[in-house]
């Protein structure tokens, strides 16, 4: 039987404006179940430095699914934690993260946790509001203070990655809500451009077979975003960093190869080598 899919209209009120603007959240009964049924479960007992850990594996096993807030014809905040994908299980995850530290059990309060971690400046307005590029999703949600970039001028953050990204404005045709739009084509190319020029350091893949102790900066539970050498694109996968009891790192993710999220069996040495478009990593810390 499917899921019945459920549309929210929350009205709500901003200030400077004195007016009022519906937000649309699209879900089932199934998701806002399972969020208050693991909130309610964490709640006073997972510390924060556990819990990117513990809400992370809440979703292992649940199907690799992409383009899920693709839906409808216009932007909406969309709640589906039966299917996700790299970047749907990471907000997912620092959206229970958010909550659990806040105290917060609710749906409603996940759905605002998840609004601001999605979106520029946390406001939905159309398409071109939802933080596409990775590169755009962390300096956002730094500036909000929901994480951290964890980086240095010293080992091992050994390499440089000077940003070049116009994939969405350069293949318009490969998004739905881009395809047709020269208006908001002309807006992603906009913030594509103000990011290029920009200059992040990263930890190349060859490090990462290096101890804990060498890789101290990484911390169990941090974000991490795969730096890629396909033209136009920033990064190319996302998860979760996670120090296994081999002593060596491995990555917690929705994988496309394994059509589900896992725990890699592999280290993220040997799975980041495999990839060859692949070069290093970036690291964001929740906070």
């Amino acid at each position: 039987m499917r899921n019945t899919i459920y549309i929210l209209i929350i009205s709500f009120f901003f200030s400077y404006t004195n007016k009022s603007r519906a937000q649309v959240i699209e879900y089932t009964a199934a998701d806002s179940i399972r969020i208050e049924s693991i909130l309610k479960k964490a709640h006073g007992k997972v510390a924060d430095t556990d819990a990117m850990l513990y809400f992370g594996r809440q979703f292992l096993g649940t199907p690799y699914v992409g383009h899920t807030l693709e839906n409808g014809n216009t932007e909406h905040l969309i709640v589906n934690t039966r299917e996700l994908d790299c970047t749907t299980f990471v907000e997912t995850v620092l959206a229970l993260f958010r909550c659990n530290k806040n105290g917060e059990t609710s749906f409603n309060a996940y759905c605002n946790q998840l609004r601001k971690i999605r979106y520029r400046q946390g406001k939905i307005t159309d398409y071109t509001s939802r933080l596409h590029y990775f590169t755009w999703w962390g300096e956002d949600n730094e500036a909000m203070g929901l994480v951290k970039c964890i980086s240095s001028g010293s080992y091992p953050f050994t390499a440089v990655q000077k940003m070049s990204i116009n994939y969405m404005s350069a293949h318009p045709s490969l998004y739905k809500h881009l395809k047709g739009n020269s208006r908001f084509v002309e807006t992603i190319k906009k913030y594509e451009q103000a990011s290029n020029g920009k200059t992040y350091r990263y930890i190349p893949k060859s490090l990462l077979g290096e101890s804990r102790t060498k890789l101290s900066c990484i911390h169990t539970g941090d974000i991490v975003s795969i730096i890629t050498n396909k033209a136009g694109l920033d990064t190319s996968h996302i998860g979760i960093a996670v120090w296994q009891d081999d002593g060596r790192l491995h990555l917690m993710h929705a994988s496309s190869l394994y059509k589900k999220v896992v725990i890699d069996s592999n280290t993220f040495y040997d799975y980041s080598q495999k990839q060859t478009s692949q070069l290093g990593i970036r690291i964001y810390r929740p906070l």
